[in-house]
């Protein structure tokens, strides 16, 4: 996909429009192959966390990304750096699909897709206002960068129902966490390959894992591996840091024909 993204970044400039200010939602984004808003619904709790929710309708033929693209691509970003009593926005994934254009194997979304967003407020009980600049990609043939400026209140209707309904549906959307007969581990490492070995259930079909480079790692898509009995997935590592980051884990998601889960492994 590298070699589109880049050709369509050289003939389409990033899109940069403002949805203003409406209630607890913005006005849709209209860029070409999809819409975009973002929206909340409720008021931060004592903890100073409000729901809310990045919301990419994609038109037939159109794709976005999951949160690792492999070797290009863009995922959804979002920086609330400009708004008011907001520290920090948490995007969370739904179970991807695997894509090969011929060029590469990545994960994202082929569907209209509503990725839950978790604010933050630094003070809860003060008012919140969100500044929100989004950045994400979009591909048909060529993939195309969208850059947008979204402002909301979400102080104005905050009960909204159908943003209520839309949230749910979207949180209720992701993968579960792992299980002891639905999980996956590392069964080996030699610098260059993980190999990772997934339990999933006895009814479940279709195995695909998913794995997002952080910290200076990067992998190739996960191959399955053939052996009796196991579901084995060998994950090419392409890069990785000089020395093992001392905190933290690299996120994986595993689907299957019942469902999905995601959770942690240990880096390589």
């Amino acid at each position: 996909m590298r070699h589109f993204f880049m050709i369509a970044a050289g003939l389409v400039l990033p899109l940069f429009l403002a949805a203003p200010a409406f209630s607890s939602s913005t006005d849709w984004l209209e860029v070409e192959g999809a819409r975009v808003r973002l929206l909340t619904f409720g008021l931060p709790d004592s903890d100073g966390l409000l729901n809310g929710a990045l919301e990419i309708d994609l038109q037939p033929g159109w794709k976005t990304y999951w949160r690792d693209p492999g070797d290009a691509g863009v995922p959804p970003q979002i920086d609330i750096s400009r708004s008011t009593n907001i520290v920090s926005a948490e995007i969370r994934f739904p179970p991807p699909e695997r894509f090969d254009d011929g060029y590469s194997k990545w994960a994202g979304y082929k569907h209209p897709v509503t990725f839950p967003v978790t604010f933050t407020a630094k003070a809860p009980g003060e008012p919140v206002k969100i500044a929100a600049d989004i950045f994400l990609g979009i591909c048909e043939t060529i993939c195309i960068p969208v850059q947008g400026s979204f402002t909301l209140d979400p102080m104005i209707a905050s009960d909204n129902p159908d943003h209520a309904g839309l949230i749910k549906a979207a949180v209720d959307a992701l993968p579960r966490s792992p299980a002891p007969d639905f999980n996956a581990k590392v069964r080996s490492s030699d610098g260059k390959t993980l190999l990772v070995e997934a339990a999933i259930p006895e009814n479940a079909s279709a195995p695909e894992f998913f794995i997002a480079g952080e910290q200076g790692y990067m992998f190739a898509a996960p191959e399955r591996v053939a052996e009796d009995g196991k579901v084995l997935f060998a994950v090419p590592v392409l890069e990785r840091p000089d020395s093992k980051p001392a905190s933290g884990t690299l996120h994986y998601t595993l689907t299957t024909s019942v469902g999905a889960v995601e959770g942690n492994l240990p880096f390589p």
